[in-house]
């Protein structure tokens, strides 16, 4: 059978792609409020770990993040230049550093509500919506990872 006589799989028909494109989307609706803040998407997320729970080790966040340690590392130290975090190391182990955030970083959740509403109005889709599709892609992401980790 030639190339021309098997069916196409039309790109848009990808899953991946899709979800490739609407995280492009995603970090341009994102990025005029990010800019606001004077933060890059990546060290958005690494900020919102922190708002979950302060004082977490770089080896923590990357985790999280599924990131390398090292990746993070410059990230951090930008965060930290800006004035968003510090970094000290661990008294009980001096090969970890851990991260804090500092009052300017901790008063700058107050702004995640805007990318949140600026996501609603660009999208036109209701919270529960979002609240729907973000259930349905962490459920697939949790098992891909799984299905990752047993082979």
């Amino acid at each position: 059978m030639s190339p021309r006589e098997v069916d196409p799989f039309p790109l848009d028909d990808h899953l991946c792609f899709s979800i490739y494109g609407a995280h492009l989307a995603l970090q341009r609706i994102y990025k005029p409020v990010l800019d606001r803040l004077g933060l890059t998407y990546p060290q958005y997320l690494a900020l919102s770990l922190l708002w979950e729970t302060d004082g977490q080790t770089v080896g923590q966040l990357a985790a999280q993040l599924d990131l390398v340690s090292s990746t993070m590392t410059p990230l951090l130290k930008r965060l930290e230049a800006s004035g968003f975090v510090r970094r000290a190391r661990d008294p009980e182990n001096e090969r970890q550093v851990v991260i804090f955030l500092t009052t300017h970083g901790a008063q700058a959740q107050s702004h995640s509500n805007e990318l949140k509403a600026t996501l609603l109005a660009a999208s036109g889709w209701s919270d529960r919506e979002v609240a729907v599709l973000n259930a349905t892609l962490q459920n697939l992401r949790d098992e891909l990872r799984e299905s990752l980790d047993t082979e």
